[in-house]
């Protein structure tokens, strides 16, 4: 009786385990990773007269229909601030920035902006 006893219950503790499973096919709901913009106050939503107050002249100005892009090197990174009109017949400020170290490989848009404002204050 009790080895029968002990077998239902090894059985019941099999299948319990079974049903707890998640089904395969469930898919798993991933969420984003946010966009990190902090320490980019500085440079987002700013015109290009902001810019070059805070980084000094852009070593290149291009502009390609209602967007410009305005570049600034220093001897640690190239940074790249995308400006577009909010508005019709508004000025266009930054929206989105791109920064790389001399070599292309990605470095943190923060401490790009950070270099910028360091390469200002030495000249």
């Amino acid at each position: 009786m009790i080895v029968r006893s002990l077998l239902f219950a090894a059985t019941a503790l099999t299948l319990g385990a079974c049903a707890t499973t998640p089904p395969a096919s469930q898919a798993v709901a991933l969420t984003p990773a946010p966009i990190r913009t902090m320490g980019l106050e500085r440079v987002i939503g700013q015109n290009a007269a902001t810019l070059t107050g805070l980084f000094g002249a852009a070593d290149r100005d291009v502009t390609e229909a209602s967007a410009r892009r305005l570049q600034f090197a220093s001897g640690i990174c190239i940074l790249d601030a995308y400006l577009y009109p909010a508005a019709r017949g508004r000025e266009p400020v930054v929206t989105h920035v791109d920064a790389r170290q001399l070599d292309g490989r990605d470095i943190d848009r923060a401490s790009c902006v950070a270099a910028m404002v360091r390469r200002r204050e030495a000249r």
